[in-house]
């Protein structure tokens, strides 16, 4: 039930985030309670949506989501913790790209792999071209916790929408929450492409450049053209995926 005093666009947006937790533990992209997913209040531009520090992400409903400022400070009286440390890198892209409305960031098997890899994502899948010349890459340098890494974060992410964060994960944004989550999907599929494809010990076919920059192209032309009005796109596919988890568990609703 929508509790009172929420607008309609930001229960909107609490249901997209719930759905994007659900999904994310759906399709086992989760680490315990650590890593998170974030989205912007429309309208209000530095109040983001993020989950209560503690729960697991097939745990969380639209009423449980706490409104936090840029900096991981909630901005309304509530009970349930919120991990600050953990918000970090999201506030970093918030902060600086105000045309992002959601932020995922995933600790993955196959995520972590691929940072760790010297070459980063190879183009050897149709997936890995859709972010040819649009993956940015960020170094590692510790856990972030101070603002120098903030600003390094968001430099290296530009104006691109997905990230290696090297030996540490991977990070998808999105004008909307589907987009993120559509973005977050096939980065993290790339990967495991890409770790498969390794493990079997033969040589790798490798797209060229030319034929990957055309592929990356096509797939931005895709995206613009499904943009909607209200700044979604990919509603076609968060329709499949919310009617999947409505036949799940329809609690994410509450």
């Amino acid at each position: 039930m929508r509790p009172s005093g929420i607008t309609d666009a930001e229960w909107q947006a609490r249901l997209d985030l719930a759905a994007c937790y659900r999904l994310v533990a759906h399709y086992r992209m989760t680490d315990l309670i650590y890593t998170h997913v974030s989205a912007r209040i429309p309208g209000e531009d530095e109040a983001i949506l993020i989950n209560p520090y503690g729960m697991m992400f097939h745990e969380i409903r639209a009423s449980d989501l706490v409104r936090v400022d840029l900096h991981g400070n909630p901005v309304q009286e509530t009970n349930a913790p919120i991990n600050r440390a953990g918000f970090f890198i999201h506030s970093a892209v918030h902060e600086a790209r105000p045309d992002i409305a959601c932020v995922i960031h995933t600790h993955t098997t196959a995520g972590i792999a691929v940072s760790a890899q010297q070459p980063g994502l190879l183009m050897i899948s149709q997936h890995a071209l859709r972010f040819h010349g649009r993956l940015s890459s960020h170094e590692y340098l510790g856990v972030a916790d101070d603002d120098a890494e903030r600003k390094r974060l968001a430099r290296d992410l530009g104006g691109n929408l997905v990230m290696l964060l090297r030996n540490h994960g991977i990070l998808a944004c999105g004008r909307s929450v589907p987009e993120a989550f559509i973005e977050m999907n096939y980065l993290e599929r790339a990967c495991q492409a890409q770790v498969a494809a390794l493990a079997g010990g033969l040589p790798l076919s490798v797209v060229s450049d030319e034929v990957s920059a055309r592929t990356a192209r096509q797939f931005d032309t895709v995206r613009e053209r499904r943009m909607t009005a209200d700044g979604r796109t990919f509603t076609l596919e968060w329709a499949a995926l919310t009617r999947m988890l409505d036949q799940i568990d329809t609690s994410w609703r509450d």
